[in-house]
């Protein structure tokens, strides 16, 4: 049976998160980029604008987490924390969060966009145009830059697919340049 069937039928033709039967679509979690059952989900169109852009959450519309927190599905699950962590100032977010359980891989795939941190202590990643990084993003380079400890040459115009980020420096990403692993500042990168 193929993914898309396989998700329908889980989703019983309906928004995972909000129930919602209109306008539903695939939706793979960040970081990752591969579909399969553990990392999609189906959300409909209202759900995933809010989920792609923080900006137009409404937080009235994610009281439907208090339903969908508690799916067996581990996307599911991962999705409902990173929005009620998103939304947890609000009050309300913040008991569904006292109350939920994770598994410990889960939680920690769930943390891995940074949505549980506290703004102050979260490090934002930006390209040379100011542009928001996150793991698993594709970057090109904008100038040519000498590996260190090497001979190597990282030519201007290369792709680095699938960086990650630097949990400690919000300059450094790494990614994986002519299949060496090696360190970027950021300001040398611009987002695809």
């Amino acid at each position: 049976m193929s993914l898309d069937r396989e998700l329908n039928k889980r989703a019983n033709g309906k928004c995972e998160l909000c129930s919602s039967e209109e306008h539903l679509q695939l939706h793979t979690l960040a970081p990752k980029k591969d579909k399969t059952l553990k990392n999609t989900l189906t959300v409909c169109k209202i759900c995933l604008d809010q989920i792609e852009n923080p900006d137009t959450t409404d937080a009235n519309h994610w009281r439907c987490l208090n339903d969908s927190m508690w799916s067996e599905h581990q996307a599911v699950q991962v999705m409902a924390w990173r929005m009620l962590s998103r939304l947890r100032n609000e009050g309300w977010p913040q008991d569904l969060l006292d109350m939920m359980y994770l598994e410990e891989d889960v939680l920690e795939f769930a943390k891995t966009t940074g949505e549980g941190e506290d703004e102050e202590g979260k490090l934002i990643h930006k390209d040379s145009n100011g542009v928001i990084l996150q793991a698993g993003d594709s970057v090109v380079l904008i100038k040519d830059l000498k590996v260190k400890g090497s001979s190597m040459v990282a030519k201007q115009g290369t792709a680095v697919r699938r960086i990650s980020l630097d949990h400690e420096n919000e300059k450094y990403i790494e990614g994986k340049v002519d299949g060496q692993q090696i360190v970027i500042i950021t300001d040398y990168v611009k987002k695809l």
